[in-house]
């Protein structure tokens, strides 16, 4: 799957919530990424969508919702905290300013399908439908993507790991936008959705991206894809040497 034809790549002199506050609008698909245990673990499992075999760049996936009275922009997401005494686990509604810190979002990046306001209500309605709702956060479907992942047959299928009324984060971003009617991720089943799918949506002709340090682990990532690719290619020259009597 391709990336989006047109990006905007920001400097990293601009903070998150300078990026946030210049290009955020309602109905926009915003993506992040950080450097945690999880990151790391759903960025690996990400490398099955590129063909290099490179690690995913996004881990988390949320939609830009409207700027309310108290003069700030809200997202709407599916998502797991804990705070002290406190534990949130699934579709909620939270403040822009919580991707303001840098250390745990490393990089940002929006996506702008050109949605038509009559389709940004009925998302950003479908939103707050699961949010009063209380829709879970599944971290099991999140395990069964990341096995489809590595089995791409499996990715059209049922997560096999799937609950009722529960979205990981990328699959409630999904959910939202079927819901006005449009598919950002077409071949996929709903609950097999990863961050890095929606980067990659045909259907996303712009995008404005700040790119913050590479985390180690994500150039590690990238140069086992090229050994693999190196390995695979080695391998594919020897069997045909066999087939053909002709060891090399």
């Amino acid at each position: 799957m391709p990336e989006p034809r047109n990006i905007h790549t920001i400097p990293r002199s601009v903070s998150n919530r300078g990026f946030m506050e210049k290009y955020a609008r309602p109905g926009m698909v915003g993506l992040a990424c950080g450097d945690t245990l999880i990151d790391r673990a759903i960025a690996r499992a990400e490398r099955h969508v590129d063909p290099a075999g490179a690690w995913g760049r996004w881990t988390h996936a949320f939609v830009i919702g409207e700027r309310r009275c108290d003069g700030q922009l809200w997202v709407i997401e599916s998502d797991l905290e804990v705070h002290s005494k406190h534990i949130r686990l699934g579709a909620q509604e939270n403040r822009i300013t919580k991707y303001d810190d840098e250390k745990m979002y490393t990089s940002l990046a929006l996506l702008d399908f050109g949605l038509p306001p009559e389709a940004v209500t009925q998302a950003l309605a479908a939103g707050l439908d699961m949010v009063a709702g209380r829709t879970r956060y599944s971290l099991r479907e999140l395990v069964g993507t990341l096995i489809a992942l590595r089995h791409p047959s499996l990715l059209p299928k049922g997560n096999p790991l799937e609950r009722p009324e529960s979205f990981y984060c990328s699959a409630f971003v999904r959910c939202l936008f079927l819901k006005a009617g449009i598919d950002l991720t077409p071949g996929l089943d709903i609950k097999n959705t990863a961050p890095e799918n929606i980067w990659r949506s045909p259907l996303a002709p712009e995008a404005w991206l700040l790119a913050g340090a590479v985390p180690e682990s994500r150039i590690a990532g990238a140069v086992d894809g090229v050994r693999r690719k190196i390995r695979l290619t080695r391998i594919k020259r020897q069997r045909k040497s066999r087939a053909t009597g002709k060891l090399e």
